[in-house]
C-alpha cells in the first residue's frame, strides 16, 4: 500500500485552473455536480463517502461510498476534470477484509472484525506453536542429559 501512488494505483491529480479560495464554487455546489454526475452518467449511487479538497491544486477529489469511483472537480469552475477509478481502496478493502462488509453488510463491521480477530488469534498460535517446536527438542535433550 505504500507504493499506491508509485504504480498507478492511485489517480493523479488534476490541477485547477484558480488556485485561490476567494472565487471557488461552494462545496454544495461541487458535491450537486458529482450527485448528478454519478447519477446520470455513471448510473450508480451518488452517495459521497467524503469530499478531499487540495487548495494547493484547487481541485476537490469526491469519492463515493457504494462504488469505488473518484471525480475531480475543479474548485473554481465546478467542471468535472478527471473521472478515476479507485483501486487502492479496493485493494485496501481486500488487505483489511472489510471488503465483505463492502458487498453484503455496508452498515456494519461485522466481517471486518470477526476476520481481524481470527487472524490476529491465529498469529498468536503460530508464534507459540512455533516457540514450542524450537524449544521441546531443547527440553528433551535436557532431560534425556539428566537422567544418564
Amino acid at each position: 500500500m505504500g507504493w499506491k501512488k508509485q504504480v498507478g494505483l492511485l489517480p493523479k491529480t488534476e490541477k485547477g485552473s484558480k488556485i485561490e479560495a476567494h472565487s471557488w464554487v461552494s462545496l454544495d455546489s461541487i458535491s450537486k455536480v458529482a450527485m448528478a454526475y454519478a447519477t446520470h452518467t455513471l448510473k450508480k449511487s451518488p452517495l459521497i463517502d467524503r469530499i478531499d479538497v487540495r487548495p494547493q491544486k484547487g481541485v476537490a477529489k469526491i469519492v463515493f461510498a457504494d462504488h469505488f469511483t473518484e471525480l475531480q472537480i475543479d474548485c473554481a469552475t465546478g467542471h468535472i476534470l478527471a473521472v478515476n477509478a479507485r483501486n487502492s481502496d479496493l485493494i485496501e478493502k481486500i488487505h483489511d477484509g472489510s471488503i465483505l462488509d463492502f458487498e453484503f453488510n455496508p452498515d456494519g463491521e461485522q466481517f471486518k472484525l470477526s476476520y481481524t480477530s481470527i487472524a490476529g488469534l491465529a498469529m498468536i498460535l503460530l508464534a507459540i506453536s512455533g516457540f514450542w517446536l524450537w524449544y521441546n527438542p531443547i527440553r528433551m535433550k535436557k532431560i534425556k542429559n539428566t537422567k544418564v
